[in-house]
Order: structure tokens, then sequence, then C-alpha cells
């Protein structure tokens, strides 16, 4: 996994300073930020944005001690994997000219993996109304 320079220096320990609950709305941010790039669809950027939110997701994985949160994560890691492979494999994605239901449906997809993971924790899940 490339690492985009933003995250480049950032450290386990770092991230451990950050309350589990700041965690989940940096990785959001990051959501957030692949949310605008369905239209038009940036396949490139898109990518970068998973790998981002999959390194970001590992580090509170390996950050968190609360059994609960990490196992959820882990579950949410998965279904965000998917998309993220999704991604990198898709002939339909190599194609210029990929249909406008394929981008509906990745979009509508990530929507839900981005509720998914504001209602990891309370804080988060304020935020649904707003970004969502």
């Amino acid at each position: 996994m490339s690492l985009h320079i933003q995250h480049s220096g950032l450290t386990k320990e770092r991230w451990s300073s950050f309350s589990p609950s700041q965690q989940l709305l940096m990785i959001a941010n990051e959501l957030n930020r692949a949310k605008r790039l369905f239209s038009p669809l940036d396949k490139g950027g898109l990518t970068l944005c998973y790998e981002r939110i999959l390194y970001l997701t590992d580090l509170t994985v390996e950050a968190n001690v609360r059994r609960g949160l990490r196992k959820e994560l882990l579950r949410w890691r998965d279904l965000a994997a998917e998309e993220y492979l999704f991604l990198c494999q898709s002939g339909e994605m190599k194609k210029p000219d990929i249909n406008i239901p394929l981008i509906e449906s990745l979009r509508d997809r990530h929507l839900k993996l981005f509720k998914a993971l504001l209602l990891l924790s309370p804080e988060s899940a304020r935020q649904i109304s707003w970004v969502i």
C-alpha cells in the first residue's frame, strides 16, 4: 500500500494520543474526502483515499485497547478493504466510459460504509446528519 504524503509521518504513538472518537472522526474525514470524488469519478484519487482510510483504520486498531471497538472496527475494515480491492481490480473501473449506474452503486455502498463507521461511537454518530 503506497502512503500518501499527507500521513507518511504519522506514527502509532502520535495516533494513540487521540481519543478513539477523534480517530474515528479522522477516518471519517477521509471518507468524506472520498465522497466528493464520485462526481465526476476520480478513480485515482478515490483509490488513494481508500489507501489512507485503511492505513488510519489499521493505526486505530493497533492503538485501541477496547476489545469491543477493535472487533467492530476490524469487521468494518473488511468492508472498506473490499471496496478498495474493487476499485483496484475491477475491469469496469478501468474503462474510460464507466457507466453511471455503476458509479451510483459505488457511491451508495460508500455512503453505507461511511455511516457504519460513524455509528461506532456516540460522538461520531452525531455527525451523520451533517455528512451523509
